[in-house]
């Protein structure tokens, strides 16, 4: 019997493979140009390391679910996970809108949860959606700021 594998992912429309890290960076050092000319003098590492603690997580959740979209490919997240939401979710329902309302403005897995259990949801038909989307295991650490770290 033939092994499995996964749904094959068509690169050949993909848009250009774009960088989370050098993006991230950029976004980083604009942050920082913006807070030093308020500031009137260089806030150096201090506003970058600020950008990572108030920013990278909402930054890398815009990018990710672009990529689970399928209209920013990533090269940092899963090249299988590119348009994502299309393929599992072709007949999208007001639970599946919903929900990706809910991961879009930044909702974790247990405040869904909640929400369902709240409004009396089936909790099995939100833990099937909350499965295929997978939040919690596209986590990326911010390497730039790990860098600075480093050199400190």
């Amino acid at each position: 019997m033939a092994p499995c594998s996964a749904p094959s992912v068509d690169m050949q429309h993909a848009p250009t493979p774009l960088s989370l890290l050098a993006e991230g960076e950029e976004e980083a050092r604009r942050y920082k140009w913006i807070m030093s000319e308020k500031a009137g003098r260089d806030l150096g590492d201090w506003a970058i390391r600020c950008w990572v603690r108030e920013h990278w997580n909402g930054f890398l959740r815009e990018r990710w679910l672009e990529h689970l979209q399928g209209r920013a490919f990533w090269i940092e997240l899963d090249r299988e996970d590119y348009g994502l939401l299309h393929r599992a979710f072709r007949n999208s329902s007001p639970l599946f809108d919903e929900i990706f309302r809910r991961i879009k403005r930044g909702d974790e897995n247990l405040e869904i949860l909640n929400w369902a259990i709240e409004g009396e949801i089936s909790t099995d038909a939100v833990i099937d959606i909350l499965e295929a989307i997978d939040i919690n295991s596209r986590r990326i650490e911010c390497q730039f700021a790990l860098k600075l770290s480093q050199a400190s």
